[in-house]
């Protein structure tokens, strides 16, 4: 590639070991429903072409064995190519290719499928058992030695209901909802039906081709850690996904990373993916053009509206453009900042609504946007009062009215209790939702008074401090040492709660909301426990609430610029921080902020560098913020961050 320098803004900053490309129909049109896949033989030859002559070679399953649990070095600019399904054009149209430049490929069967008599059930729909490929037909391309067969599951390549309003989802990860018993799936159920297909598929495969899988190709690229580590138990330890990302020494064998390749991907798209994947910028070169979205305003008990309300939002991303949604999954009916109950089903808190599941799903499925995160509270929750946690609250001290108090009702970070119920309440989301990050609410916060709760003062005694945070405020020293603790403190319970909700979701984001003084002032960090540069050191995202009317900031534009100016000043600042702007002014009864001043902060902070912009709040009734407006506005920041300059637009002579 013409540019070698690395992401220096990139979690992971190792080197891409090898590629892995994702195919599916080598033809000229598509044997089944959908072209978007189907490669035609002339773009598939060209593009294998392509690869020799720019100096990749071609690796196997083997290789990559051996080089994580060897060392065995690999070859520089290594890509290993697979084809999921088992259509009939990769025997037909790609293996002939495959032999004549003798490349190692892996192939991901469907058991389900190979076993159909004249009709194939296709995601619902039925195509001629012809259009995949005959026993004999795999054997011959196994007995060549550069094929290796992979499971695609015997039965999990389809969507089952995952919910009760009977959205069809991905069925190796989703708690299948049981409408006649109308609850859903237990993790026992779940676990062995998931056992129980990826089974019979290997005893399966091993009788019909005489090859036992050792790559589990998860089906859509969906898996969590509960299927993966059933396909280890099954001797399938390599798993193939399509994670965004590079595959570095620290991507882990049973969750390699895969480039999709689609009808229409170019010479050009191809080489820019491939210098995205060696140079960590896949995921990393996304800007945020964020919506960030009340529940509570598309909630309505009346089932009819509650449906008008729900195809009104879709219309209305699909009108903002947004590629981002950060979607409530609390319910704060009171608006106290606390949650009250929550639209998905778990162990502790009541239930609104199972409403978070179908939304988040819709977006994801029916809009453009590539990411959606659940907004949640991380400590600001009121649980009934019969949980043996709702009474360990964050203890305030009694001060002067003009001095900052945060207002939330909030559980006390230092309970164990609480902390448990936390836990399991993150669990029981990462369980029922398909989400791609976490957005943490502005709740991450215990000013210089609190918290004075009795755990709290355990904690303090335990840092080897004094008891009381009336005793710790009187000695500057310890106030201070108090301060960067407690903000340590609650940054590793949020990414706790992330861990909790990634063993659900591996591939999942991280984002926190940050006042704007923490941005704005040098001494916030002991009001808030809040701390800009820690912030953006361990979130992927810090959504700084750039508010100047809430702040009752005098200007503006001055306002922005300064956090424009600390923003810079920390290492990879502007990469990972959003500029949620206000679309009303609560200060002055709610009044809408006006379309063009909006569109002028937007284009003057996208014209200053910034990459990652969002707004609060949508309101969908009243078209505020105008669609078209922001549109307009967030189109004027190219989707991708980094700058790409092909070597070569057309294969080497």
């Amino acid at each position: 590639m013409a540019d070698e320098t690395p992401n220096p803004c990139s979690r992971d900053r190792n080197s891409n070991d090898f590629t892995i490309f994702s195919y599916h129909e080598i033809a000229e049109n598509s044997e089944t429903l959908d072209s978007t896949y189907a490669v035609s033989v002339a773009n598939f030859e060209a593009q294998m072409k392509w690869l020799i002559e720019d100096g990749y070679h071609f690796i196997r399953i083997d290789d990559i064995i051996n080089f994580r649990k060897n060392n065995k070095p690999l070859p520089s600019k290594a890509v290993l190519i697979t084809f999921d399904d088992g259509y009939q054009s990769v025997y037909a149209n790609a293996f002939p290719i495959i032999k004549k430049y003798q490349i190692p490929t892996v192939i991901a069967l469907v058991g389900s499928w190979l076993q159909a008599t004249n009709k194939v059930d296709f995601d619902g729909h039925l195509i001629d058992r012809s259009k995949f490929l005959s026993q004999k037909e795999i054997k011959e391309m196994v007995a060549s030695g550069l094929v290796e067969v992979g499971s695609h599951s015997y039965f999990l390549h389809r969507g089952i209901l995952g919910n009760p309003q009977g959205n069809l989802e991905p069925a190796a990860i989703t708690r299948q909802w049981l409408p006649d018993k109308k609850v859903y799936e237990d993790d026992k159920s779940y676990q062995r039906r998931i056992y129980d297909d990826l089974k019979t598929n290997n005893d399966f495969l091993k009788k019909y081709t005489g090859q036992k899988p050792r790559v589990m190709v998860w089906p859509y690229g969906d898996y969590n850690m509960e299927v993966r580590k059933i396909a280890e138990s099954l001797e399938m330890p390599v798993g193939l996904t399509l994670d965004d990302g590079s595959n570095t020494t620290t991507t882990p064998l049973w969750g390699l990373r895969r480039i999709l390749v689609d009808q229409k991907m170019s010479y050009t798209d191809m080489e820019r993916n491939m210098w995205d994947r060696n140079k960590n910028y896949a995921d990393d070169a996304i800007t945020t053009k964020a919506m960030h979205i009340d529940l509570d305003y598309i909630y309505d008990s009346n089932p009819e509206q509650l449906n008008k309300n729900l195809g009104e939002l879709l219309e209305r991303i699909k009108k903002v453009g947004a590629n981002t949604v950060y979607l409530q999954a609390f319910a704060d009916p009171d608006a106290n900042g606390a949650a009250d109950s929550v639209y998905f089903p778990n162990r502790h808190i009541p239930v609104r609504s199972d409403l978070f599941n179908r939304v988040a799903w819709q977006i994801s499925s029916r809009t453009q946007v590539k990411r959606v995160y659940a907004w949640l509270p991380v400590i600001a929750w009121e649980l009934p009062s019969s949980n043996p946690a709702a009474n360990d609250k964050v203890v305030t001290l009694q001060v002067d009215q003009n001095h900052l108090n945060m207002g939330y009702p909030r559980l006390s970070p230092f309970s164990s209790k609480a902390r448990k119920i936390i836990r399991e309440i993150y669990e029981d989301l990462a369980k029922s939702a398909v989400i791609d990050g976490i957005l943490f609410h502005d709740d991450v916060t215990l000013s210089d008074y609190e918290d004075d709760s009795v755990m709290a003062r355990a904690q303090y005694k335990n840092w080897g401090l004094k008891s009381t945070v009336e005793e710790i405020r009187s000695d500057r020293s310890e106030f201070l040492q108090w301060t960067k603790l407690k903000t340590v403190y609650l940054d590793d319970f949020a990414l706790e709660l992330a861990q909790v909700v990634r063993n659900y979701r591996p591939d999942l984001k991280t984002a926190r909301n940050l006042y704007a003084q923490v941005a704005l002032n040098s001494n916030a960090q002991e009001w808030y426990s809040q701390s800009l540069s820690d912030s953006i050191k361990k979130y992927d995202y810090t959504a700084i609430m750039a508010m100047p009317y809430m702040e009752q900031a005098n200007d503006a534009g001055a306002f922005y610029n300064q956090i424009l100016t600390n923003v810079k000043q920390q290492e990879c600042g502007l990469e990972r921080t959003v500029f949620e702007l206000q679309t009303v002014n609560w200060r002055k009864n709610n009044e809408p902020i006006s379309p063009q001043e909006l569109s002028l902060t937007i284009q003057h902070l996208y014209d200053f560098g910034v990459n990652h912009i969002a707004y609060y709040p949508d309101d969908l009734f009243n078209n505020n913020p105008d669609a078209d407006l922001m549109k307009r506005a967030f189109s004027k920041k190219p989707t991708r961050m980094y700058p790409f300059n092909p070597s070569s637009l057309l294969p080497k002579k």
